[in-house]
C-alpha cells in the first residue's frame, strides 16, 4: 500500500469512527429522548469533516500533470492541511468565547447516568480515534491527517474537561467550566496556529533540513570526480516529488562526455533514493601550471582574508571573454550587497587590470 492509499485508509478509518459513535450516541438520545445527546450526534457527523477532506485532498493531488501544472498537483495536500486547520482554529476561537460567557455567567451543569455513559463513550473514542491518526499522519507526513488527529485529540479534551468542570461543581459547587474552557482555548488557538503554519511554510518555500542537504552533498560528494558540491536549491511539490538543482566541482580536464556521464549518474541516484528531479550544474577547477591556476589561487587566497565570506566557489576566468568571475557567500553580517561588491571587485581588480571583474554574491538556501 503506497503513501496516498494509507493516508485514504487513514481518514476512512477516522470517518467510520465518527458515524459509530454518532449513531450510538443518536440511538441513546432517542431512547432517552434527549435532544441534547441526539444533537451532539450530529455533531459527531461533522466531525468528519476533516477526514472528508483530507480524502478528496489526497484524491486531487494524485491527478496527474497536464500543460498547465507540469509538476503535478502534489501541493493540493497542503491546501487540505490548511482548511483543517481552519476549522481547528475557529472551534478554539467560538470554545473561547463560549467559555469567557460562563466565567462571567456560570450555569450548573445538570448530568444523568446515561449522559455520563455518552460522555465517556466519546472522550475514549476521540482520544484512540486521535492519536492513532495523528500518529499515522506524522508516520507518513501528512500535515492534513496530523491536523485531523489533533482536532479528534482537541473534542477528547474539551469534554473531558468539561466532565471534570461538573464533577468539582458537584462536589464543592464551585465552576470550573468557563476557566477551564478558556485555557484549553488558548491551547487549542496555538496548535491551531502551528498546524497553518507548517503547510503555508511549505506553499511559500521552506528551507531544507540540515539533516537532508547533509545527505545530498555527502551523496554526491561520493561520486569520483566531483570535488565539491555548492548552491544546492529544492522546490516541494508536495511530499511525494521535489524538483532541485546543485553545481559540482571538477577539473578541467574532463571531456563533456565524462562531465554528462558523471552528471547523469547523479540524477538517477537522486530520483532513486530521494524522488528529487536535480538538475547538476558544473563548476570548472582550474588544473594545471598556467594563468588561469594562478589566478584561481590568489583569489581564493584574496576572499579567504574576509571573515564575512562564508564560502567562495564557481571561479572562471576567460582570456577570451575578458572576465574573471567569482561567486561569494556571505554571512548574515552583511547588509549592503551592492558596497560589499565594490569593496571586493576594487581589490580583485589589480590581478586583471585589463579584465572585467564579476562578483556573484550567492545566498544558501539549504542550510
Amino acid at each position: 500500500m503506497d503513501r496516498s492509499q494509507e493516508i485514504i485508509r487513514t481518514s476512512w478509518i477516522g470517518i467510520a469512527a465518527n458515524v459509530l459513535l454518532a449513531g450510538f450516541k443518536a440511538a441513546v438520545g432517542i431512547l432517552a429522548s434527549s435532544v441534547a445527546i441526539v444533537m451532539d450526534a450530529v455533531n459527531n457527523l461533522s466531525d468528519a469533516l476533516s477526514s472528508v477532506i483530507t480524502i478528496v485532498g489526497t484524491k486531487l493531488s494524485q491527478r496527474p500533470a497536464d500543460r498547465k501544472h507540469p509538476f503535478g498537483f502534489g501541493r493540493v495536500e497542503y491546501f487540505s492541511a490548511i482548511i483543517i486547520a481552519v476549522i481547528v482554529l475557529s472551534a478554539g476561537i467560538t470554545s473561547l468565547i463560549e467559555s469567557v460567557k460562563k466565567i462571567f455567567n456560570p450555569t450548573e451543569p445538570t448530568y444523568t447516568t446515561l449522559t455520563l455513559i455518552v460522555i465517556v463513550v466519546a472522550i475514549a473514542v476521540k482520544l484512540i480515534l486521535g492519536q492513532y491518526v495523528k500518529r499515522k499522519g506524522e508516520q507518513l507526513k501528512s500535515d492534513a491527517l496530523i491536523a485531523s488527529g489533533s482536532d479528534a485529540l482537541f473534542d477528547a479534551i474539551i469534554t473531558l474537561a468539561t466532565l471534570v468542570s461538573a464533577g468539582v461543581m458537584l462536589l464543592w459547587g464551585f465552576s470550573l467550566d468557563g476557566i477551564l474552557g478558556a485555557l484549553i482555548s488558548l491551547v487549542i488557538i496555538k496548535a491551531g496556529i502551528e498546524m497553518l503554519a507548517s503547510p503555508v511554510n511549505e506553499l511559500l518555500g521552506t528551507s531544507i533540513s540540515a539533516e537532508l542537504t547533509n545527505q545530498i552533498k555527502r551523496e554526491v560528494s561520493e561520486f569520483e570526480g566531483v570535488h565539491g558540491v555548492y548552491d544546492l536549491i529544492l522546490h516541494n511539490y508536495g511530499p511525494d516529488i521535489q524538483i532541485g538543482s546543485l553545481h559540482i566541482n571538477v577539473y578541467d580536464t574532463m571531456s563533456a562526455h565524462e562531465i554528462h556521464g558523471l552528471t547523469r549518474k547523479i540524477t538517477m541516484q537522486m530520483i532513486e533514493r530521494h524522488n528529487i528531479v536535480m538538475t547538476v550544474g558544473v563548476y570548472a577547477i582550474a588544473t594545471g601550471e598556467n594563468r588561469r591556476a594562478e589566478l584561481q589561487t590568489k583569489v581564493k587566497q584574496m576572499l579567504a582574508a574576509h571573515p564575512e565570506i562564508v564560502q567562495v566557489h564557481g571561479f572562471y576566468y576567460s582570456e577570451k571573454d575578458n572576465m574573471l568571475s567569482v561567486d561569494v557567500v556571505p554571512d548574515i553580517s552583511v547588509h549592503d550587497e551592492a558596497a560589499f561588491v565594490g569593496q571586493l571587485t576594487a581589490e580583485l581588480q589589480p590581478l586583471v587590470p585589463d579584465k572585467q571583474v564579476v562578483i556573484i554574491v550567492d545566498h544558501n538556501y539549504s542550510e
